[in-house]
């Protein structure tokens, strides 16, 4: 077993993608870590290059596709929203008539004046009448009554 200059290579970028993924801990190179692991089996095992880089490429690709969304939702289940995202879902009570051809519209929400359209185009909204946010679209709140 010959440890060649191929292999080292793929050992070398095994090592930097690592130490990326630990400066950055977003998953953002960890996948390629591991498509640069089995290329460097390969080339342990005797593979040309080519063969290499194409294993190097198909096991990044499946680990990024199969295992991406797992491991963010996993990473990310105990984030609290903060900010303005965190008004989606909450109650707000319009204190100007939501109007969306006439492009006006108001809710206050946690002590707070916000911008707001209704989720339906064709549905006006009165003052007074309490709405559910379902989304954020620049500095408007997307609301439906509840």
């Amino acid at each position: 077993m010959e440890f060649d200059i191929q292999a080292a290579g793929w050992l070398a970028l095994l090592v930097v993608l690592l130490a990326a993924e630990a400066v950055t801990l977003g998953l953002t190179t960890i996948w390629f870590a591991g498509g640069a692991l089995a290329a460097f089996a390969a080339a342990i095992a005797g593979a040309g290059l080519l063969t290499q880089i194409v294993i190097f490429c198909v096991v990044s690709v499946v680990l990024l596709v199969f295992t991406r969304p797992a491991a963010s939702r996993w990473l990310n289940r105990d984030r609290i929203r903060t900010n303005a995202a965190s008004l989606v879902g909450d109650t707000a009570v319009v204190t100007e008539p939501i109007d969306n051809l006439a492009g006006c519209g108001q809710v206050q929400v946690h002590g707070q004046i916000w911008a707001a359209r209704s989720a339906q185009e064709d549905v006006s909204i009165a003052a007074g009448r309490t709405v559910k946010i379902i989304e954020i679209s620049g500095v408007r709140l997307i609301v439906k009554e509840e």
